[in-house]
C-alpha cells in the first residue's frame, strides 16, 4: 500500500476538523472537530509506522497515548460545556467572552467626570435600595 492514500485521507480529515474549529460557534461541535483533527494525526502516526517498518512500533504506541489524551480531553471538555450551559443557558462560543464576573467597587474612574458620575450614583443608591425594600415588603 502506498503512503499517499492514508496521508491524503489524514490531510482531508485534518482540514475538515480545522474548518470546524474555526467556523463553528457551538462548543460541542468545536470539541468534535478537535477530535477529528486528533484522529487525523493518529492515522498519520500509524501509516508512517507501517511504512517505515519500525521494530518498536513507536507510532502505534504514540497513537495509544494520543487516544488516551483525546478521551480525557473530551471528558473534561464536555464537563466544562455542560457547566457553562447550566449557568448561561447557551453553549455558543461568541457569548462566552465575558465569563469573568466584575465587581463594581473595583472599577476606578479615569477622569473627574466619571468620578462625579459614580459619586452621584452612590448618593442615589441608598434611596433606590429603600424603594426596593418597600416594594418587596
Amino acid at each position: 500500500m502506498h503512503l499517499a492514500y492514508p496521508a491524503v485521507l489524514a490531510v482531508l480529515l485534518f482540514c475538515t476538523g480545522l474548518y470546524g474549529v474555526l467556523a463553528r460557534r457551538n462548543a460541542i461541535l468545536v470539541l468534535m472537530s478537535v477530535e477529528l483533527m486528533l484522529n487525523a494525526v493518529n492515522l498519520n502516526l500509524v501509516a508512517f509506522d507501517v511504512w517505515l517498518r519500525d521494530a518498536l512500533h513507536a507510532g502505534q504506541a504514540l497513537t495509544l497515548f494520543t487516544i488516551a489524551i483525546a478521551a480525557a480531553e473530551i471528558g473534561i471538555g464536555l464537563a466544562i460545556v455542560l457547566a457553562v450551559y447550566r449557568n448561561r443557558g447557551s453553549s455558543d462560543i461568541d457569548r462566552l467572552r465575558d465569563t469573568a464576573e466584575t465587581d463594581d467597587a473595583e472599577v476606578l474612574p479615569d477622569d473627574a467626570d466619571a468620578a462625579r458620575d459614580t459619586t452621584a450614583d452612590q448618593a442615589t443608591a441608598p434611596a433606590g435600595k429603600a424603594k426596593k425594600a418597600e416594594a418587596t415588603a
